[in-house]
């Protein structure tokens, strides 16, 4: 026996509603610094010079009559995680909680951006204004997706008119464009790449932006398709540390649970490095879960 007795969910709800949640939010930032050390070496698919990061959020469904605090719209509650992802390893680096009635646009001027790295975003954080100033201007590279409504111009055509070439990979055409908009040609007045992308798998066509003029129109078509791992983590957090099922209901207790659950993700991926464990996180997490309170070490699971 472990020793460890069972704990009441109100007390549970107690703790949550009553310890400070940036008392985890801190240590998960000393977390964040080592797991991106640890993983700093971590092999890309893309041959790119930057360090490759992607940009989302997910919204947590909550009780709006019992979490009044996190109104979505209507009768519905929530809370919204944006993330930036390291895909080094798929590390978060940057995490900003809010009220799901937040727009996705607005926590794009509080992520860290560096000079010469690379910034995946889909086309809900299309917002011209700070993709120029604070990542254009900053030096960095983003690639998003355009809206159906961007009013633009094509200037000219980046890649050599090879066009069989183009749709063998699928990749429809690769323009030099400058926006017309009344406001967005104010916002962004520099010329932007477009790159359309048809999957002929689904029949889908995808109109890929970037400030990225150098690499190839593949390479920034499949840029974009590794935005799908912060979508990856999202779930896997929900489905593998339990976080859809919160222990109080106040701001500050939900905001506890999902930075200890986002620790324990930290430490699992800390973990799997330093000792070479080949397994998957999810595997690890099932392992640990059910040994937590063994003495035994990890290399031996």
């Amino acid at each position: 026996s472990s020793g460890i007795k069972y704990i009441q969910r109100s007390t549970l709800a107690h703790i949550n509603g009553t310890k400070d949640w940036r008392i985890y939010h801190d240590f998960g930032q000393i977390l964040i610094a080592q797991a991106r050390y640890l993983y700093r070496h971590e092999p890309s698919r893309l041959d790119v010079d930057g360090i490759v990061y992607a940009f989302d959020s997910s919204t947590m469904k909550l009780c709006l009559q019992l979490c009044p605090w996190a109104r979505l719209h209507h009768d519905k509650g929530g809370v919204k995680m944006h993330t930036l992802l390291d895909l080094r390893g798929t590390i978060p680096t940057f995490i900003y909680l809010t009220e799901a009635a937040v727009h996705d646009s607005k926590a794009m001027s509080l992520v860290p951006v560096e000079p010469g790295n690379y910034y995946l975003m889909d086309k809900g954080y299309v917002d011209f204004k700070q993709l120029f100033l604070h990542f254009h201007r900053q030096r960095a590279f983003f690639v998003t997706r355009a809206k159906d409504n961007m009013k633009y111009d094509v200037v000219g055509q980046h890649s050599a008119p090879k066009l069989n070439i183009l749709k063998s990979t699928g990749v429809v055409s690769d323009s030099t464009i400058r926006l017309t908009g009344l406001k967005t040609s104010r916002w962004y007045p520099d010329t932007l790449r477009m790159v359309v992308y048809e999957d002929y798998a689904t029949g889908n066509v995808y109109r890929f932006l970037t400030n990225d003029f150098t690499h190839s129109y593949l390479t920034i078509a499949e840029l974009y398709r590794e935005r799908w791992q912060v979508e990856c983590f999202f779930k896997w957090i929900k489905q593998h540390l339990n976080i859809k099922a919160f222990y109080g209901t106040s701001q500050n207790a939900v905001y506890s649970q999902i930075w200890i659950a986002i620790c324990d993700y930290l430490l699992l991926a800390i973990a799997r490095k330093m000792f070479h464990i080949d397994q998957e996180l999810y595997i690890l997490s099932s392992v640990v879960g059910k040994v937590l309170f063994e003495r035994k070490p990890l290399g031996e699971l």
